[in-house]
């Protein structure tokens, strides 16, 4: 059994506070890299094995490109999205499988309903079913997908670890982290997901995050563009009222979650914060890690007060508010 993050290598990162008693507490590490890429705050065992989860979709996405997916504005922006499955994210699904000759038929995503309540409640209306095109990562297999019609690689077991387009997937998640994969699990939509340290994470969305489009290496190219693509498109990132697109919405950052309380979030001057939740709670992710980007004078307290207010944070009692989730005090 690989050694992985524990609860020796956590801090507190936030707490729930009601009626002026803290209720919960939410135990992690993260770490935030300048504009430069140099450290400038390490909580916790930052060096410790994760599992990135969805946060490793723009790194995963820039690999699709590079392989030979043609995908640009909302499509490149889906590429590396965890959709809620409104009818406006199936459609651009579509739109990337259609112009590859794909079908619905050809993604490897389990069939799910749309985490959207009002499309999911349209659905049963409907007597629709589920549908692999609403589940969350549908984008990222289309991207995939893109990417094995490019180069003519089959797109009959693409999800396989020793599929060409793993493998050039591995290689890109090396290059971008600067380490080697440690271990490769299944993720949730059945894609390889790769055992990486919370600060390889770091490294490889700050250089994505800082990325330009005028780099003479294509790699930075795609990656800038695709930065610039989800920060002029934050409906695709995730959806309405949900925490990505409300972070980029409200603070013009570039924010990524992933299950089990895993967040990436650039500011725009390229200031990057990475963080893991110890219990695998996503509800303070957002928050803690625009704090700590605030903290190291990448974005205004003012405005990070507003993100707080966006995100719904309060906690109610009898229907009113009686406290907050919040970052911890040492943060």
């Amino acid at each position: 059994m690989l050694e992985t993050f524990t609860a020796s290598d956590a801090v507190e990162l936030a707490v729930v506070e009601r009626s002026g008693f803290i209720e919960s507490r939410h135990a992690g590490a993260a770490t935030v890299l300048s504009p430069d890429g140099d450290v400038v705050t390490r909580l916790g065992n930052a060096d410790a094995l994760i599992l990135p989860r969805s946060s490793l979709k723009p790194l995963q996405a820039v690999a699709c490109v590079t392989a030979g997916a043609e995908l640009a504005g909302e499509q490149l922006a889906l590429a590396t999205a965890s959709h809620v499955g409104t009818d406006r994210h199936a459609d651009v699904v579509r739109e990337i499988l259609t112009a590859g000759s794909l079908t619905e038929d050809h993604l490897a995503c389990p069939p799910a309903w749309p985490s959207d309540s009002a499309t999911r409640d349209e659905m049963v209306r409907e007597h629709s079913q589920k549908a692999r095109i609403r589940m969350n990562c549908s984008g990222k297999h289309a991207a995939m997908l893109r990417a094995c019609v490019a180069t003519g690689w089959p797109t009959d077991g693409y999800l396989d670890p020793s599929h060409p387009l793993q493998q050039h997937i591995r290689d890109v998640v090396e290059r971008l982290t600067g380490e080697k994969i440690a271990h490769t699990a299944v993720d949730g939509c059945g894609a390889p997901v790769h055992a990486i340290t919370l600060s390889g994470l770091a490294r490889g969305i700050h250089r994505i995050g800082s990325a330009s489009e005028r780099s003479p290496f294509a790699l930075h190219r795609v990656a800038g563009t695709l930065v610039r693509t989800v920060r002029e498109n934050p409906w695709t990132i995730e959806g309405p009222d949900q925490p990505d697109t409300v972070a980029i919405e409200t603070l013009g950052v570039f924010a990524k979650g992933g299950a089990e309380g895993i967040m990436v979030m650039v500011a725009p001057d390229g200031t990057t914060a990475a963080l893991k939740m110890l219990d695998g709670s996503g509800r303070a992710a957002t928050i803690v890690a625009a704090t700590l980007l605030a903290r190291a004078g990448a974005l205004d307290d003012a405005v990070v007060a507003k993100l707080a207010d966006a995100l719904n944070l309060g906690v109610l009692g009898g229907g009113r508010p009686v406290g907050s989730i919040r970052p911890g005090a040492g943060i």
